[in-house]
């Protein structure tokens, strides 16, 4: 890459994309349209005979316009990967950047929360609805890929996939295509047999199992949920409340919110069953957590983008004040969607 300067790589850019999507030799007046080069003919024409001279392109025959060689064409792809990593790490330093700051702002919203209702006050890290955005494999060595999975929200997982033999870039470069090409936009359900079977059509018999070996990647991603935590204020509150108060009952409920996995999975599933708009309340006996059958838990949605959304919650006794803490949640909400709109 080093042998090319900015405008023969902008220019050889231009043939390879030309070509590619006509099929057609492509002269210096085709490029001169190019209305980012503001480029002569006569200046373009010796650009390309120099990029001739060097082996990236050739003229088919006389009189005609040129096309990209092979080695034109591995200039063209390391290029589009070495961008595309880029582009993936600048993703990735943005969204740590992001959840740090969001991490400190669920934390203050459920104190706060805590301290205006007298209540226990829960609120979750958002979860994302992970539609496949694009997937791209790269070589580490011989017998590994690095599959970079990235999901609608920008969520970026990485999974590592062994290999029986050596790939060339080339074979790697038509898995990416066949990947992207079928899975773009599809979610968990939508990834089915039909969908499977036409990519392994696609692959060839040789690839079959890796492709099987990056779906597998790509349903564990998924399905990990490692990134999700609630965070809790507001425990020592039950002990205000008579019924809430016992010994006992204190100290399991208490146990519940901070030891947090029975929360975790109650919060989870009612994501996945329940509209996730709105506002919904569960009394006694319709939350299956044993040390909650005497508590309503009141929560509420809030949406940090398009797909990006998390829950938070209110926990008191079955006496609690709803009509204040269902106008408490809807109030708040309203202020996290204008600051999510102005920050995110």
């Amino acid at each position: 890459m080093q042998e090319l300067d900015e405008r023969k790589i902008k220019i050889l850019q231009a043939i390879i994309q030309n070509y590619l999507e006509t099929g057609e030799p492509v002269g210096s007046r085709t490029i001169s349209k190019y209305t980012d080069l503001n480029l002569s003919s006569a200046t373009i024409r010796n650009e390309m005979s120099d990029l001739e001279d060097m082996g990236y392109i050739i003229q088919p025959h006389t009189s005609a316009g040129r096309i990209p060689t092979d080695k034109g064409y591995r200039f063209y792809v390391d290029l589009l990967l070495l961008d595309k990593n880029q582009e993936v790490e600048n993703m990735k330093n943005i969204l740590i950047e992001k959840a740090d700051r969001l991490e400190h702002l669920l934390e203050q919203v459920a104190k706060l929360l805590a301290v205006n209702t007298n209540y226990v006050t829960m609120v979750t890290s958002p979860q994302y609805k992970k539609k496949v955005k694009f997937i791209q494999l790269t070589e580490i060595d011989n017998k590994q890929l690095l599959a970079v999975i990235v999901f609608e929200g920008n969520i970026v997982k990485n999974e590592i996939i062994k290999v029986s033999d050596y790939l060339s870039k080339e074979i790697v470069l038509k898995l990416n295509i066949v990947l992207n090409t079928f899975l773009q936009g599809l979610d968990l359900a939508e990834i089915n047999l039909p969908v499977i079977t036409q990519m392994k059509e696609q692959a060839g018999d040789d690839y079959r199992a890796l492709v099987n070996d990056v779906l597998d990647a790509i349903m564990r991603s998924i399905k990990e949920d490692d990134d999700f935590k609630v965070y809790t204020s507001g425990a020592t509150n039950i002990l205000k409340y008579p019924e809430l108060s016992n010994t006992e009952k204190a100290s399991e409920l208490i146990y519940t919110l901070e030891e947090k996995k029975m929360l975790t999975d109650l919060i989870q599933d009612k994501m996945d069953e329940e509209d996730i708009r709105g506002i919904q309340v569960y009394i006694g006996d319709e939350t299956p957590i044993e040390s909650m059958k005497d508590c309503s838990v009141v929560t509420a949605t809030y949406e940090v983008e398009e797909g990006v959304y998390g829950k938070v919650g209110i926990i008191g006794p079955k006496r609690m004040d709803y009509e204040r803490v269902v106008a408490t949640l809807q109030n708040l909400m309203s202020q996290l969607d204008d600051i999510f709109k102005n920050k995110t």
